[in-house]
């Protein structure tokens, strides 16, 4: 059987994955780079505006090759083909090789490769690769986050809030319809009561800029599952403080219904403003995450913000706004 050992051991224990997902990962960037963004044809994904090219195939299906020969006794989920069945270990690696399809269909050169390996529900490798730049960053639980100059941290001294609100991302998954109440009005909510909401169509891209410190904060709405926990482990690695909406740890991790995946990350002197913001929205979801368990490591000693009171949220407002 695959070792499965304990989560919060030595982060030394997963370093053989880490170079495993990150060669893949720039392979497959590698592959991407040389057809796009001509050389491709896509084609509908569902009945929700959703697309896939077989680029996401071709990447897949070199992503998983690489993972599959030198781990053949893990589990893997994967964006196109969906499981490959492991050996009960509980390590489940998690791929997403073309983050940004509807960008990529577009002719918009916003995209990446993301690799995650967790341990049960718990991520502990995470690896984010943009193929046009060439750059990777990528994270190991309990031993910080690199990129491509070396390692990610939030800057030791608070950065002031700018007085025109935070800049931040805005994420929600597939299952969420256009005129979901909860979306529109905690959407509309932080584009009032922020610089810029950014809305990229591939939320790993986010997940970097977070982690390198180019934006203040990430909140996600019932987010999809297979992009997750390479992002939120990146990002918690290089500093970033994870919560779910009520204020509660948020892990990362895969598992359990979309309504457990919603979730605001900033650095830790912004996040009590985030959480003002997004509290009114938490009520509905404690109970989706009851249980679950904190995440260990420098960025989680890093802070102790807790949620505030979560209040009645605004309904029957929606500006109209595309999903993200």
């Amino acid at each position: 059987m695959s070792p499965n050992p304990d989560p919060s051991s030595s982060a030394d224990g997963y370093a053989v994955e880490r170079r495993t997902a990150v060669g893949a990962a720039e392979e497959a960037g590698a592959l991407l780079r040389s057809r796009y963004p001509d050389g491709f044809a896509a084609r509908p994904k569902g009945e929700l505006g959703d697309v896939v090219t077989d680029l996401d195939v071709a990447a897949e299906q070199l992503v998983v090759g690489r993972i599959r020969d030198r781990f053949p006794h893990d589990r893997i989920l994967a964006e196109e083909s969906g499981e490959l069945a492991g050996d009960g270990g509980g390590r489940t690696w998690l791929i997403d090789p073309l983050d940004g399809s509807n960008n990529v269909v577009i002719g918009l050169p916003v995209y990446v490769v993301g690799v995650a390996l967790c341990v049960e529900d718990t991520p502990v490798v995470g690896v984010v690769h943009d193929p046009l730049t060439g750059r990777t960053w990528s994270a190991l639980r309990g031993g910080g986050a690199q990129g491509p100059a070396g390692r990610l941290a939030v800057p030791p001294r608070a950065r002031p809030l700018s007085a025109a609100g935070p800049l931040l991302a805005w994420t929600q998954g597939h299952a969420v319809s256009r005129d979901d109440p909860v979306a529109c009005d905690l959407r509309h909510t932080l584009e009032l009561r922020s610089r810029r909401l950014l809305q990229l169509w591939a939320p790993l891209v986010a997940w970097a800029m977070l982690a390198r410190g180019d934006i203040d904060g990430f909140v996600g709405y019932r987010a999809e599952a297979i992009d997750l926990p390479a992002g939120a482990l990146l990002a918690r690695e290089a500093g970033v403080v994870l919560r779910h909406l009520d204020g509660a740890e948020f892990g990362g991790g895969y598992g359990g219904p979309d309504t457990g995946r919603s979730f605001v990350a900033g650095r830790p002197e912004m996040l009590p403003h985030l959480l003002d913001l997004v509290s009114p929205f938490s009520l509905g979801t404690e109970d989706t995450h009851r249980g679950e368990t904190a995440p260990t490591g420098p960025a989680a000693r890093r802070s102790s913000a807790a949620g505030t009171s979560p209040s009645a949220p605004r309904s029957g407002h929606c500006p109209g706004t595309p999903p993200a």
